[in-house]
């Protein structure tokens, strides 16, 4: 074989090589760019993830069977999924703090149920401020409501509970139970301190209370119409009122 054949051979082998990289590094960046981000016209999916860069969850949308139970800090505790479709969100620390779940059936007697909610949570606690509407076979009610919440950790509380709840001797079982959830100097775990909605009975109420969660203050218009003002105490008595 002579000099210059051997010389277009050795071009044509580096040209090839050349080529084959480029071509690879090319298809690479495409591929890389297409992982980051990919257009759907449709999609059907039982469960959505939304994660941090490192796994942490953000927001979880899925359907009944795949929904998601409590987690705090990452780690599942309280009881087990599979009752809350809909979406459920979480704080920077994977802990959740709110959601939007929904539900509606029609029973085999042919009475339903449907109800429709969104919540978000105090800090390692739970409900502290929730849009509601419930409907049980035409007895509707919908209703915003802003609660006081225990600072005391969630996580804590249900573990304590678990461990409690281990306790064969029933007695002090319920005693522990009540002591655990029971009032603190006074101040309950949990206490509404306002509701603003339509209730059962068809009236528009607006309900302050106190912060042991004692109805103090009710404006209130009826089903038919009348309006009333009340002043209550501590013992949920009526002091003053117009109507």
């Amino acid at each position: 074989m002579t000099d210059p054949i051997r010389r277009e051979l050795r071009l044509l082998k580096g040209y090839a090589v050349v080529v084959t990289i480029l071509l690879g590094t090319l298809s690479i960046a495409a591929f890389r760019q297409s992982s980051q981000k990919t257009r759907f016209t449709e999609i059907d999916v039982e469960r959505i993830n939304i994660v941090e860069p490192d796994g942490k969850l953000r927001m979880v949308i899925s359907n009944r069977p795949r929904s998601i139970g409590p987690i705090y800090k990452g780690k599942p505790f309280g009881y087990p999924g599979g009752t809350r479709p809909g979406m459920i969100f979480f704080n920077d620390e994977g802990t959740e703090n709110g959601g939007l779940t929904f539900t509606g059936r029609t029973r085999e007697d042919g009475t339903y149920s449907s109800s429709v909610g969104m919540s978000f949570d105090q800090f390692n606690q739970d409900e502290t401020l929730t849009l509601r509407y419930t409907d049980e076979n035409g007895r509707k009610a919908s209703a915003i409501t802003i609660a006081d919440r225990d600072t005391r950790d969630i996580y804590d509380l249900i573990m304590q509970r678990d461990s409690i709840n281990k306790m064969t001797d029933s007695t002090a079982r319920a005693t522990a139970l009540q002591r655990l959830f029971g009032p603190r100097d006074g101040v309950p775990l949990a206490a509404t301190r306002v509701y603003l909605g339509r209730d059962r009975s068809k009236a528009a109420v607006l309900n302050l209370y106190d912060p042991n969660g004692k109805p103090r203050l009710r404006l209130k218009v009826d089903s038919l119409g009348g309006a009333s003002l009340e002043f209550l105490d501590a013992q949920n008595k009526l002091v003053a009122g117009l109507a």
